[in-house]
């Protein structure tokens, strides 16, 4: 079957009184795999049952292969969903659950045989389809589920956090299956999940979502390296967010933060200098080295972090190096992440972890630099 668009067209829902989805516009391009990504109660799972045709009808547009289908039923609009549950009927055998669908739209059984065979294969199961669900482990069982709804062939796959009740490492295994599934069949794939990891490892774009509305839509890199806002920022990844105002500078323009920490930016334009800003960077984006001794000279110096004081700099407000005291440290394996205090401030700066390395202490006095080129200004 040839891949469809799906396209949301001012899209709003409410249960009672509280409107869910608030005026949802997007465009998913035929056999793209798309996520939607936000926290719980943001509306994704919300977004993703109003295509399905659950729920109370919605207002506005929603088109499948350029045909609007947000008044007709869920058995009306040839997609199909995989929820969170699987809901995979345990009196039945694995091959029997697969079939389900096709016996209900009164296939022939020779043809309903050779649908099931090749499903199970698809997914890695032809063995077991006389076995029953309770015979099988999670992800096993999260393959069946995946079976019976690409069994009927349909225009989109839709899927409600499938691998949130597998464990971490199986979790992993799957989303790869899932994604290789995916581009075998060239099926336009719409994917729930709160977990951002699933989410980049997955998608081609992503829409975050937050309180019913759609914050960003974009590939997984761009919107972690270039969020819109501060929702964004925060919630892919770990990221330090700064209130304060642009000024000119020395070289360009200058972010400096209402506790006055001066940080130089690479991207803000002229124009916007004097303005009040907000900017984002993230952690592995600091360079970080021990303090100057009492000589003034800074012992083990790490690339890239050079003294550059600007006229009337005081101590901790050194344009492009920033001084601060380490206040606590983190072991997460590849990296060692420090909370370091400068200026009133409460950066997170990370540093790549190889074995043998020596590392700060708390109370350590720092001094770092935040890269120029990747600090954004949010809008």
């Amino acid at each position: 079957m040839e891949a469809v668009a799906v396209e949301i067209e001012n899209l709003s829902l409410s249960f009672g009184e509280t409107e869910v989805l608030k005026g949802v516009n997007l465009a998913i391009a035929p056999g793209e795999f798309f996520a939607f990504l936000g926290p719980s109660g943001s509306g994704k799972s919300t977004l993703l049952r109003a295509i399905a045709g659950f729920g109370p009808k919605p207002r506005g547009r929603i088109l499948i292969g350029g045909e609007d289908v947000a008044g007709l039923p869920p058995w009306q609009r040839d997609v199909g969903m995989v929820f969170q549950s699987y809901a995979l009927w345990p009196h039945m055998t694995v091959a029997q659950n697969v079939a389900f669908g096709l016996e209900e739209r009164r296939l022939p059984r020779a043809e309903i045989r050779a649908r099931v065979e090749e499903a199970l294969a698809l997914v890695g199961l032809e063995a077991y389809g006389g076995r029953r669900p309770s015979q099988l482990s999670g992800g096993q069982q999260q393959r069946v589920a995946l079976a019976r709804t690409i069994v009927v062939r349909p225009r989109v796959l839709l899927l409600d956090e499938p691998l949130s009740n597998l464990d971490a490492n199986l979790r992993i295994q799957m989303r790869r299956e899932l994604l290789a599934l995916q581009r075998k069949l060239k099926l336009t794939t719409i994917f729930v999940t709160h977990d951002q990891e699933e989410a980049n490892t997955t998608s081609d774009r992503m829409a975050v979502l937050n309180d019913g509305v759609i914050q960003q839509v974009g590939p997984p890199m761009e919107l972690y390296d270039r969020p819109a806002n501060a929702f964004v920022a925060g919630f892919l990844g770990t990221a330090n967010i700064l209130e304060g105002s642009l000024e000119p500078g020395p070289e360009g323009v200058v972010f400096v933060s209402e506790k006055g920490l001066r940080i130089p930016l690479a991207n803000a334009g002229a124009e916007r200098a004097a303005s009040r800003a907000r900017i984002v960077f993230r952690p592995q984006n600091v360079a970080i080295a021990p303090a100057a001794g009492p000589d003034g000279q800074a012992p083990g110096t790490q690339e890239g972090i050079h003294e550059r004081p600007h006229e009337g700099a005081r101590e901790g407000a050194v344009e492009g190096t920033l001084e601060g005291v380490v206040r606590e440290r983190e072991f997460l394996g590849h990296i060692v992440r420090y909370t370091v205090e400068a200026l009133g401030h409460t950066l997170l700066i990370d540093q790549t972890h190889r074995q043998g390395d020596s590392h700060f202490e708390a109370g350590a006095r720092v001094r770092f630099r935040i890269d120029p080129a990747r600090v954004t200004v949010l809008h």
